[in-house]
């Protein structure tokens, strides 16, 4: 074998070995966000869209019957990071008002779960 084709061959080789590495790089990725975790986030809201500063947000696992439960602030989001894949019910609450329960199925693959929740404060 000539150097010349020896160098081509080595080329050819680191070329390939990159593409594999490009290839399986964001799967790795997609792995690690998934051992971290799901996350439900969103708004609690009333009914003209406002923020509902002070509610109080509780998170089921459907599975444990855990609780968790998060205090929104002055723009009314809440945020439950690194949730394993079960199905969890969720609603807020504020002056003994309530939104309806929302479900977040285990079969939603999503990393990011987005839900608004409703309260008639009047």
């Amino acid at each position: 074998m000539t150097p010349r084709r020896a160098l081509s061959n080595t080329a050819l080789i680191a070329a390939a070995l990159l593409f594999v590495m490009s290839v399986t790089a964001p799967a790795a990725s997609d792995k690690k966000d998934r051992q971290q975790g799901r996350l439900l986030f969103g708004k609690v809201l009333d009914q003209q869209d406002n923020p509902v500063v002070n509610a109080v947000v509780y998170l089921t696992n459907s599975r444990t019957h855990a609780v968790k439960t998060y205090i929104v602030g002055q723009d009314g989001t809440y945020r439950f990071p690194g949730l394993s894949t079960v199905d969890y019910e969720v609603y807020a609450q504020f002056n003994d008002r309530k939104s309806d329960t929302k479900s977040v199925s285990q079969f939603d693959d999503r990393s990011q779960v987005y839900v608004d929740l409703k309260i008639h404060t009047q």
